[in-house]
């Protein structure tokens, strides 16, 4: 039985305890262009009514995708490939200046279609006990 055949629906395959920092937001915001100052300067949030500086929702959802995908890379090696990853952006992380903001994230499988060699993974990301990404799911191939 290979490795895609052992895959089971519901089963968590990976969980990660990730932290966003300032200087990641800075740096992320260097890498994509997004210079709205909500994602680096306090007083531009306060101003706008935001509980902080908050992360970019697509630094949010990337750094989760990371927790299913080096899961796929250490399991299967070159013999998978992300096909599709969506999500809805369901609350704000709002990232201190000190402690950051901490994420965890759990990748479950939650459908397996064996004809088409694809299972979708879910992924659930919480910061301070609440859900802030709703409907993530990556649907993996596999050769």
């Amino acid at each position: 039985m290979s490795a895609f055949e052992s895959l089971e629906t519901g089963a968590v395959v990976a969980e990660r305890e990730l932290t966003l920092t300032r200087d990641r937001l800075v740096r992320y915001a260097g890498a994509s262009g997004d210079f709205n100052p909500i994602h680096y300067r306090d007083d531009v949030a306060a101003d706008v009514g935001l509980p902080g500086v908050l992360a970019h929702g697509m630094l949010t959802m990337g750094v989760a995708g990371s927790v299913a995908t080096d899961w796929l890379a250490e399991t299967f090696g070159g013999a998978a490939s992300v096909r599709d990853f969506q999500s809805r952006f369901t609350r704000p992380v709002p990232v201190g200046a000190e402690a950051g903001a901490v994420l965890a994230v759990t990748a479950t499988v939650g459908a397996i279609d064996a004809e088409a060699r694809t299972a979708r993974i879910d992924l659930k990301v919480v910061f301070d006990g609440a859900t802030v990404l709703g409907k993530a799911q990556l649907v993996a191939a596999f050769a």
